[in-house]
């Protein structure tokens, strides 16, 4: 169902008088995407105590910049999907991800702006909902990366001719 959770999770996204959990901060902006309207998306910095809103209103974030943070390489992502996606979780700094990835000894993946990763989600669940969408090929994954400046060991994928 990604980016749908039929299950309880972190991440609240409200539109239009309806909602729906999303599995991670990535999948909650695809089902804006999907959704196509102004929503809101409602979790707590890192999991914890802090909670926040973020507001998308006419296709761009309009709450202050945060950051996401990706700890599992793209190549390990559905070793256990669901792991990785309880990682992948909003911060207000890189500060802040370097203090939770030393305080539950997780290790620092990738930091990327929340408004990448939109723009990125945007692009990347914009068509899960059309009728002909397949899978991304490795190659047009690897693309789709490169496009939103998504390099390094998180983002890095073989080459094959797999569907990802």
């Amino acid at each position: 169902m990604h980016p749908f959770s039929a299950a309880p999770t972190l991440f609240w996204v409200e539109s239009g008088g309806r909602g729906w959990w999303g599995n991670c901060a990535w999948c909650s902006l695809g089902i804006v995407a999907l959704l196509g309207a102004d929503a809101s998306i409602t979790t707590r910095l890192g999991g914890e105590a802090t909670a926040v809103t973020v507001q998308i209103q006419n296709g761009a974030v309009t709450t202050p910049e945060y950051v996401v943070h990706f700890p599992i390489p793209m190549t390990q992502a559905w070793d256990n999907v669901t792991y990785t996606c309880s990682c992948m979780l909003l911060f207000d700094s890189s500060a802040a991800v370097d203090r939770w990835c030393a305080r539950h000894a997780i290790p620092r993946g990738d930091v990327q702006p929340l408004s990448n990763v939109w723009a990125f989600a945007r692009a990347w669940y914009g068509r899960h909902l059309d009728p002909d969408w397949t899978k991304w090929t490795t190659e047009e994954a690897r693309a789709l990366f490169a496009r939103f400046g998504l390099t390094g060991p998180t983002w890095a994928l073989p080459v094959t001719t797999e569907r990802f």
